[in-house]
């Protein structure tokens, strides 16, 4: 082994070192390689990144990481840790105009997307524009660059409104989001993205794999944003009262996101070209016990309040995955359970706030 540089890390080390294991030999595929990264600054960016420095130092790949962002001393305010790595090659540029960098590159990684509850409210225009055109502008890189490989990672929004009589949806269902709502602007573009990923590798011959990802918890998810889970644990760290602004009674799934990492890489690395393979948990559970769950790992315990009375005539509202796919044909599981997910989530958060 030799000698290592010493990257700050702002992840746990265990998790990093379990998407590192958990990865195992396939990483090799980056060996004195090049992988070309959009959307390195948000949730996923950031553990696709400190994961890839982190294999990139314990392996000795000797691997470099183009990194496509808007603001790049915006970057190295947020993760100086990652910017001043040298591994790390930060690239200026928006993703529907960018320039494109002057390397070749074996893998490419697009994971940036506008998304956001109040964006699609407020300019759905330029969440589809943001969407579809930042990936063609990638594609467009793609084709030029060769790489051997490309992963989009697209959404479960793509299947529309999950039939309540299906627990949990496949990767062959057909349905869609309904277009003539406005509403579902993010998903139409996603499904965009995936069509125009279909295109650019049957007509150039792009190694293309697609990650529709679900609902997630971990280090670096927003707690001021759409997510209930990050918003419940904010009251949490607060010691306020669990809010429930629903009637709780939507079933959701929650995979931690060094078990994204995993799913995302070996997707990547091992996953079918010109197929797509759902991420997240297939454990299922309510809004209402999730807020349940973070009230009991908190301490002290909180109470739960819930806005809205649920309607016991109406079917429940569901965005839970089957990942058998993901199961069988590439090996993954979920690792880390619900519990322990949040656990960890919280004692970052409370490790971070008194740093």
């Amino acid at each position: 082994m030799g000698t290592m540089t010493q990257p700050l890390f702002t992840l746990p080390g265990e998790d990093l070192e379990h998407v590192c294991s958990k990865v195992g030999s396939a990483w090799s595929e980056l060996k004195d390689q090049t992988i070309f990264i959009t959307g390195g600054t948000g949730f996923f960016g950031m553990w696709l990144l400190e994961s890839f420095v982190w294999a990139n130092e314990h392996l000795e790949l000797n691997a470099k990481a183009v990194v496509l962002t808007r603001d790049p001393e915006s970057f190295r305010q947020r993760a100086p840790q990652l910017a001043r790595h040298p591994a790390i090659v930060l690239h200026a540029g928006d993703v529907c105009t960018f320039d494109f960098p002057s390397v070749e590159c074996s893998h490419i990684i697009h994971a940036a997307a506008a998304t956001g509850a109040t964006l699609n409210e407020e300019n759905p225009l330029l969440m589809v524009d943001s969407i579809a055109g930042g990936t063609r502008r990638v594609l467009e890189f793609a084709r030029t660059s060769g790489p051997k490989k490309f992963l989009l990672t697209s959404s479960g929004a793509v299947y529309g409104r999950q039939p309540s009589d299906l627990t949990h949806i496949p990767e062959e269902y057909l349905g869609g989001p309904n277009q003539l709502d406005y509403r579902s602007a993010y998903g139409e573009a996603k499904r965009e993205a995936e069509l125009l990923c279909t295109l650019y590798g049957r007509q150039f011959g792009l190694s293309m794999k697609v990650a529709r990802c679900f609902a997630f918890v971990g280090p670096y998810l927003p707690l001021d944003a759409h997510f209930a889970v990050g918003n419940f644990i904010r009251n949490s760290l607060r010691g306020e009262s669990i809010l429930v602004k629903g009637d709780g009674t939507p079933f959701r799934s929650y995979l931690h996101a060094a078990d994204l990492a995993i799913w995302l890489w070996t997707i990547l690395f091992k996953g079918d070209s010109g197929r797509a393979y759902n991420v997240g948990s297939d454990h299922a559970l309510t809004i209402l016990e999730l807020a349940n769950l973070i009230a009991r790992l908190s301490n002290p315990p909180l109470k739960v309040i819930v806005q809205q009375r649920g309607d016991p005539n109406k079917p429940a509202e569901r965005y839970v995955p089957n990942v058998e796919r993901a199961k069988h044909g590439l090996n993954l599981d979920v690792t880390i359970g619900v519990s322990d997910a949040i656990r960890r989530t919280m004692e970052f958060h409370k490790q971070n706030a008194s740093a």
